[in-house]
């Protein structure tokens, strides 16, 4: 089969064209209702599976449904790679299995765009960089290879923030991703594409990646759920890093059961979750960093959403954290642009790419050879010198770590609460500066304040919409839990996501 590096008009229509052909074969949702293509784009991943997993939906026909609805969004321009034929190939193969009575897996059939930052043998993974366009590695990342296991179906690889260095998805070499409520406006990164797959209905689940709030803004600016887990819970392994100290894979879904869906089908974890009452549940408030100078319009849906969980018998309970700022400003950046410099070289032998680190950076778009020359090469004005780098690794991580434990253990509290990000969705170019109430706010401070702590600690972080604004854009709140307690944050979540509800979709 050619090799697919763009989504074309012909590959979709490959893929509008398989769904016509299915749409009257008589087949019916569970209760016998007509299948429609809205009923197909509205379902869960765990109700997809389901249905597909009785023999009530073919993996066919519900591939089918998703790709046309790619076709439909392209200019949102989630997708760096989309093969429509291969998605649908591996559909077909998927029914032939359940109707010769083999066993289906978690993810039986179920389409999942991954970011196109984690290795896939079938597709090229280009790091949303020139120099690795049609780049193939051997074989997939082993967290790509889990949900294949699982009964998965790669949908395409997604757009991204170039080397997933940013928070827009302002890609000038694959262009820029679009927010589905405002397409002017950025879905956040670095995992944009995957985001918007999700919040558009071309997916009700998908593969993103996080170093320092990459799962979790775009999730927030995008009105998804999205989920980092505790630091190396799920592999990382294949994956384009930037520090093994902060990476991380996650999903972004639609709901939290399709979270712990993803979250058993990778873990192997299949306890279900368990969703208690609110009441005396404790929630840390930390307002003194999370809650100061927040725009108008996110202030505003943030507490509205704090009141609607207080009425549900949650407890919120003010922890403070006094080190906080300081630990953050001498840890997170230093690690990123010191370790970025060294993984990304290793990766690049590692895994047989056409270039090494410095041709890769010499063919990279202008705004990241920027970043890279000012922060992450020797002789740059924000450069890590190695004494700084061990202090942040062996004495100011220790610090923040304990600094949190402590925490947790004064107060009781389940996990600490915080709205994710400090605005909604800026318009795409807008990347220095940010007006936040008359006042000039440096970009990644409007962005990436609130989350880093969570990313830098390695805690376990649960995005879930909150509300919209009145300009129309998602607000999200952020669930940081103590670490390992991976499945009780996404119990606590499901009890969560039924106060606080769901927001409407984005419009077309």
């Amino acid at each position: 089969m050619p090799d697919r590096e763009t989504v074309s008009r012909r590959e979709f229509l490959i893929g509008a064209s398989a769904l016509a052909a299915v749409a009257g074969d008589g087949e019916s949702l569970a209760g016998g209702t007509a299948r429609s293509d809205a009923s197909l784009l509205e379902l869960s991943a765990v109700e997809a599976v389901a249905l597909m997993s009785r023999g009530d939906l073919s993996a066919e026909h519900y591939a089918g449904a998703l790709l046309a609805r790619a076709a439909a969004e392209k200019a949102l321009n989630a997708f760096i790679t989309l093969d429509p034929e291969r998605v649908l190939e591996a559909a077909r193969a998927a029914d032939l299995r359940r109707s010769r009575g083999a066993a289906t897996g978690l993810l039986h059939g179920l389409p999942v765009p991954v970011k196109d930052s984690l290795n896939t043998a079938e597709y090229p993974t280009t790091a949303g960089t020139p120099a690795l366009r049609g780049f193939r590695p051997a074989a997939d990342a082993p967290l790509v290879a889990a949900l294949r296991g699982a009964g998965a179906i790669v949908m395409g690889k997604t757009n991204l923030h170039e080397l997933s260095y940013g928070w827009t998805s302002n890609n000038l070499a694959y262009g820029a991703v679009r927010n589905p409520y405002d397409r002017t406006r950025i879905p956040g990164g670095s995992s944009g594409g995957t985001a918007v797959a999700i919040a558009a209905h071309m997916a009700p689940l998908g593969v993103a990646e996080d170093t320092e709030g990459s799962i979790r803004v775009p999730a927030a600016l995008c009105g998804v759920v999205g989920f980092r887990p505790t630091t190396g819970r799920y592999s990382t392994v294949g994956a384009v890093p930037i520090s093994p100290l902060f990476d991380q894979a996650g999903p972004h879904a639609r709901s939290v059961a399709d979270i712990g869906l993803f979250d058993a089908a990778v873990t192997g974890d299949r306890r279900p979750l368990v969703t208690g009452a609110l009441h005396g549940v404790r929630l840390a408030v930390n307002r003194s960093y999370f809650f100061g100078g927040l725009d108008p319009l996110v202030e505003r849906v943030t507490n509205e959403a704090l009141s609607r969980l207080r009425e549900a018998g949650v407890e919120l309970v003010d922890v403070e954290l006094p080190r906080l700022a300081e630990l953050i400003d001498l840890i997170t950046y230093e690690v990123q642009n010191h370790d970025v410099r060294i993984e990304l070289a290793r990766y690049l032998t590692t895994y047989g790419a056409p270039v090494n680190f410095d041709e890769l950076i010499a063919q990279a778009s202008q705004d990241i050879r920027a970043v890279f020359a000012s922060s992450v090469l020797p002789g740059g004005r924000d450069f890590v010198p190695e004494a700084s780098y061990h202090a942040a690794v062996e004495v100011h991580l220790p610090a923040l770590r304990r600094e949190f434990a402590a925490a947790f253990a004064r107060s009781g509290a389940a996990a600490f609460v915080f709205p994710a990000t400090m605005v909604t969705a800026p318009p795409i170019g807008v990347e220095d500066e940010l007006t936040i109430a008359g006042r000039q706010v440096p970009f990644d401070v409007a962005i990436a304040r609130n989350i880093a702590p969570g990313s830098t600690t390695g805690l376990p972080g649960l995005v879930l919409p909150a509300g919209l604004a009145t300009d129309g854009l998602p607000v999200a709140l952020e669930f940081d839990g103590p670490h390992g307690a991976d499945r009780a944050l996404l119990g606590l979540g499901s009890a969560l996501e039924k106060v606080l509800g769901r927001i409407p979709a984005p419009p077309g």
